[in-house]
């Protein structure tokens, strides 16, 4: 069996931490699936990634798998959730009701994973008082109070980027410890308040880049 994952002080690169969910959705496949375990080789057919890689992504946090017998699928997938801090509820929110923001709102898939929608905020007042999937679509003057009454950790910005940093700060002042930032512009916050940044033209630019090399090569 394997040894018991944990985190240890040392820092964890990047990509590593970008790998981990990847490990997690393909775990909770096999899981779906009936496979009890997996070797490291059969792991790597799957998802691409070499054994070694593996091992050594895992190896981060101190887990191993036994000679000849491979990873415990089950309780791979649930320790890799608890690294991930899927075993605890986070409350969210989302600022910008339009096409993107409820996209998110209506992703069910959030709620599976511990991420619990609480509010949808916009500045449109005639889309105030609707609702997606149960939540009802709040003014941006409600923000701040909001926030503070309902212990929010994560915000995902769906707003241009001419309100977005003054959304930001504003979300930071009230307690908000983390935004998911969809908003084409980069976020200038202290250090202690965690930003992702998804900005959706940049990878569709790098899908570009990828297409002009694959038909540069195939030119040949």
């Amino acid at each position: 069996m394997e040894g018991e994952l944990k985190l240890e002080e040392r820092e964890i690169s990047q990509a590593v931490i970008r790998r981990l969910p990847r490990y997690y959705r393909y775990l909770g496949e096999l899981l779906e699936n009936g496979v009890e375990r997996i070797s490291s080789n059969d792991l790597s057919r799957r998802m691409k990634v070499t054994a070694s890689q593996i091992r050594q992504d895992l190896n981060n946090f101190g887990g191993f798998g036994q000679q000849g017998y491979g990873y415990n699928v089950k309780y791979l997938y649930t320790e890799i959730g608890k690294i991930l801090g899927l075993e605890e509820d986070h409350r969210m929110i989302i600022i910008g009701a339009g096409n993107l923001g409820q996209a998110l709102a209506n992703y069910a898939a959030f709620e599976k994973r511990g991420f619990i929608l609480k509010g949808i905020f916009d500045v449109n007042p005639r889309l105030a008082g609707m609702t997606i999937r149960g939540v009802p679509v709040r003014m941006i003057e409600e923000l701040g109070e909001f926030v503070k009454d309902n212990e929010v950790e994560i915000a995902a910005l769906t707003i241009p980027k001419d309100r977005a940093v003054e959304v930001a700060d504003l979300l930071v002042a009230n307690g908000v410890r983390a935004i998911w930032n969809f908003a084409h512009t980069d976020l200038n916050l202290p250090e202690h308040v965690i930003v992702e940044n998804v900005h959706l033209s940049e990878s569709l630019m790098q899908l570009s880049y990828k297409i002009n090399r694959f038909n540069e090569e195939h030119k040949k």
